[in-house]
């Protein structure tokens, strides 16, 4: 039988579901056995169990890991009783089988076999599983913290730990900065008759001091001194440790002047390196450098923690530069960085929207044998999300699972937030599949990022729904997620359920902020309701202390928007009362109403009023009152006050920038509006779509009147400074679709040239015609203007994006394939939303063949090297979202809660 080439990255997928299936049936067989005769099975399972255990390589038989997958602990002990005479090959069962079985996963399941098995006098064993429990909760404060509730039952009913369970305790908590968790567990080691070591009492002095429990640690110590033990680098390490903790840096260097004399311990690299780290945790980086330097002089070579520590400390305070520089230098002095190392550059570079460069690292990671953890993962993927780049993101995540490093929920919250980044809320939901067959189980952060998405994206309904099943999964909705319900409510004017949702918070004790108030209040006063808003803030602010003037500053703007000025020193007045410090967002918007109402010479005054008060005025400040002089028809004052903002350090930018352009085509005066668009590029200012549909309107209107001159009806051309009388979005986009009615290819082309020539962007001006000419129904004429732009070396990405989107509803799947090929023969990609639309709509018309070539293409140009690992997920994403699903998913979720895990 012959199988097509596209099908055979399918095969393993296939081949991984037959082999789940196969799994499925028999579970099920064993299930219909144990309802017949559960006690008989049980045994025989037992039984079974034990014999497979006598066999060579024992840990990879398929079949024992069937038996073991649903084992519940009691079935689980029965194995461990039966191996009493060979308690080694118990305990190594007792380790593999908390890894196989679904039960035993969690700590709860594995205190259950722990309990069964001392509760079968089968000590050597459990004592051997203590310390093997201790060493994986030492990651965990929670579970650490749970086990110890269980070693305190277990010591009731008279069992007694072992000193290597103790020992190994100390050093966990020691580990989790659990300190004084550490002093209570030495209290029993000693009612228990143990003589405590020398390394026992270093860990429970370090315990203390990561802490900052310094004088407790003091007080323990003078206890160690009286039993005869010395005063090593190890301890005065930790009490340097512990000062730093506490931010007493002039304690620690009193400690570190101690250990440096002649007849001192000396301070090791450790010591120098948590002293550099405190110095770097309160700024003092220069004193951290040097420390360094005299680190070196003194014959104690940096370390890679004291270098990770710096390099940290430059990223925090985004001297990336110079962090890298300090990684070069590591390397050249033979100091290997570690996976921390390059994490924090990672982060930073993350951070820094830098992706490539980060991606560069991980790579070099890789290069030098280092395998990164969960977090480095998680980080990187977090930065792919931030920049749209899903397909990487899920290539990070394939590679995770590819190299055994299973990912957390926290991964999987990453990819969610990333997917409502793009507006794929519906697809973060369905992520929820993929974090419940990793054995994992939703959390708050989850919820509130899909509460979020679904509240940015209008889907209302669906956020409620979410919002409401939180309770059913044994989730409480924090401060977060009422917020994002009421800011997504009140954005769709449905300010009513907003207050409810309010005083349901209010209601639940849940502790609201200024955000909270801040979102209902500009809600309320949006839709006209400034009556309700102003009693809502009358009772808040009873209850709670206002921080800053954001939610007087929602009042403020109504009145100015308004005209009432009395109302605006009213409300001023009150910030004032409040004790709250005016910001410059306050004294903008006095100035705003000030300019509405004529009053400029005033609005400057108060300029000068923010000076006096230490709150210089920011380009907004300037701007209101630009705007203020164009509507006034005052357009040359407005452009001299633009370039004095110069000389009070202040730069216009594109918002100044563009009142100014739309006021001079308004006055009929196009050739000053390219003037202020030259200006706008040696600033460096982007120019933007309502500057480029202004453009366009003064270049037509200066055509017609040419035309008219041609014909020798008239030969005056009014330039009479005119009012403008639109300025919010609304009114921006009436004129842009007049405008776009009249334009033809050549007005494009022809605006093109003339913003060449004052060094605009030819790129971003063909965006908005496509965009624009796309709404229009032109596609035709937007198809012909983004090829152009392309064969001259520039990737209108807008453009493509809406022309593609335009195909595709139309179902017009060949003139989109041959346009996509022209994109990609000028040396471009699409976007994935683009490709994700293409690949739907051809599957959807029955067209499987060039919908799996253009998944090739989106993997091979998304530089995927693992294809096969990766495809599943590319698959997940490239499906259609469909709510409806939805909806089966969260009702599956809350039966998994109840329910726990599927009973053999």
């Amino acid at each position: 039988m012959l199988i097509h080439p596209t099908k055979l990255t399918r095969l393993p997928i296939r081949l991984h579901v037959f082999q789940s299936a196969t799994m499925r049936l028999c579970i099920s067989l064993f299930s219909s056995q144990i309802l017949k005769d559960p006690e008989t099975t049980t045994h025989n399972i037992v039984y079974n169990v034990s014999t497979l255990l006598n066999k060579q390589n024992w840990q990879q038989n398929n079949l024992l890991k069937l038996l073991v997958s649903h084992m519940t602990p009691n079935v689980a002990s029965q194995v461990v009783l039966l191996q009493g005479n060979n308690p080694d090959l118990g305990f190594r069962f007792f380790k593999w089988v908390c890894k196989q079985s679904t039960y035993c996963y969690d700590i709860g399941g594995r205190v259950h076999l722990l309990n069964l098995v001392v509760s079968s006098n089968l000590f050597g064993v459990a004592h051997k599983a203590i310390v093997e429990l201790i060493k994986e909760c030492s990651e965990n404060e929670d579970d650490i913290l749970k086990l110890m509730d269980a070693l305190d039952g277990l010591r009731k009913d008279g069992f007694k730990l072992n000193y290597p369970c103790y020992s190994g305790l100390l050093m966990s908590l020691a580990k989790l900065n659990l300190g004084f968790v550490a002093y209570i567990v030495y209290r029993r080691m000693v009612l228990d008759g143990f003589v405590i070591g020398a390394i026992d009492y270093r860990t429970i002095i370090n315990a203390l001091c990561k802490c900052g429990l310094v004088q407790a640690a003091e007080m323990f110590l003078c206890r160690v001194l009286k039993l005869g033990f010395s005063l090593g680098t190890h301890i005065c390490t930790s009490f340097v440790l512990g000062h730093c903790r506490e931010n007493n840096l002039q304690e620690a260097f009193k400690v570190f002047e101690i250990m440096s004399k002649e007849d001192g311990c000396r301070p090791n690299s450790v010591t120098f390196s948590t002293l550099i780290h405190g110095l770097c945790e309160v700024g003092r980086l220069e004193e951290a450098f040097s420390l360094k330097e005299e680190m070196s002089e003194k014959g104690c070579q940096p370390s890679t923690r004291t270098y990770t520590v710096l390099i940290k400390a430059l990223c925090d305070f985004a001297l990336t530069d110079k962090a890298l520089g300090l990684l070069d230098e590591m390397v050249v002095k033979g100091c290997k960085p570690n996976v921390h190392t390059y994490t924090v550059l990672i982060d930073r570079l993350c951070r820094e929207g830098k992706i490539e460069e980060a991606n560069a690292m991980f790579r070099e990671m890789l290069q030098y044998d280092l395998f990164p953890g969960i977090v480095t993962y998680n980080v990187l993927i977090n930065g792919y999300c931030k920049q749209g780049q899903i397909v990487a993101a899920f290539e990070l995540l394939a590679l995770m699972e590819k190299r055994n490093c299973k990912p957390n929920i926290r991964t999987f919250n990453e990819l969610m937030e990333g997917l409502c980044r793009i507006s794929k809320s519906y697809k973060a939901m369905h992520l929820l599949h993929r974090v419940v067959d990793n054995g994992l189980f939703p959390d708050k952060v989850a919820y509130n990022i899909l509460v979020d998405g679904f509240c940015r994206e209008g889907q209302l309904d669906m956020a409620l729904k979410i919002f409401n099943s939180m309770s059913s999964v044994g989730l409480i909705p924090d401060g977060y997620t009422f917020t994002s319900m009421i800011n997504g409510l009140c954005k769709q004017g449905r300010t009513e359920l907003a207050t409810g949702f309010f005083g349901l918070m209010i209601k639940k004790g849940i502790p609201f902020d200024e955000v909270a108030i801040t979102a209902l209040i500009d809600g309320l006063c949006k839709s006209g309701k400034t009556g309700d808003a102003l009693m809502i803030f009358e009772r808040m602010v009873e209850i709670m202390v206002l921080k800053s003037s954001h939610v007087l500053n929602l009042f403020l703007d109504v009145f100015s928007k308004e005209n009432k000025l009395k109302e605006e020193y009213a409300m001023f007045g009150k910030i004032l009362k409040y004790g709250v410090v005016p910001s410059v967002v306050t004294y903008t918007i006095l100035i705003d109403g000030l300019s509405r109402a004529g009053e400029f010479s005033l609005a400057l005054n108060m300029i000068k009023m923010m000076n006096l008060a230490g709150c210089p005025p920011n380009v907004y400040t300037y701007t209101v009152i630009i705007n203020g002089l164009c509507q006034s028809g005052r357009l040359n004052e407005a452009q001299m006050l633009t370039f004095k903002m110069f000389d009070f350090g202040v730069s216009p930018n594109h918002i100044t920038y563009t009142i100014l352009v739309k006021a001079h085509v308004n006055a009929g005066r196009l050739d000053h509006a390219l003037n202020i668009v030259s200006i706008m590029a040696v600033n460096g200012c982007q120019l933007n779509d309502r500057i480029f549909s202004a453009l366009i309107k003064g270049l037509i209107s200066s055509n017609k009147a040419i035309e008219v001159q041609s014909d020798g009806s008239s030969s005056h051309v009014d330039a009479r400074p005119l009012r403008l009388e639109y300025n919010d979005d609304v009114d921006d986009k009436c004129v842009s679709n007049n405008v776009i009615r009249e334009m033809d290819i050549e007005h494009a082309r022809r605006l093109g040239d003339k913003i060449a020539r004052c060094g605009g962007s030819i790129t971003d001006l063909y965006n908005f015609l496509a965009a624009e000419l796309c709404r229009a129904g032109r596609i035709a004429e937007a198809d012909s203007i983004t090829k152009d732009i392309v064969q001259l070396g520039s990737f209108p990405d807008i453009a493509i994006s809406f022309i593609i989107e335009w195909y595709c509803k139309e179902g017009k799947y060949d003139n989109c394939l041959k346009f996509m090929t022209s994109i990609l023969d000028g040396g471009f990609v699409p976007s994935f939303s683009s490709y994700c639309s293409v690949i739907q709509g051809l599957h959807n018309e029955g067209r499987s063949e060039e919908a799996e070539r253009l998944v090739s293409d989106l993997l091979r140009f998304s530089g995927i090297e693992e294809k096969t690992a990766v495809l599943p997920y590319i698959d997940f994403l490239l499906k259609g979202d469909k709510s409806d699903k939805c909806l089966d998913l969260q009702n599956l979720i809350d039966q998994m809660h109840y329910r726990g895990r599927p009973v053999i």
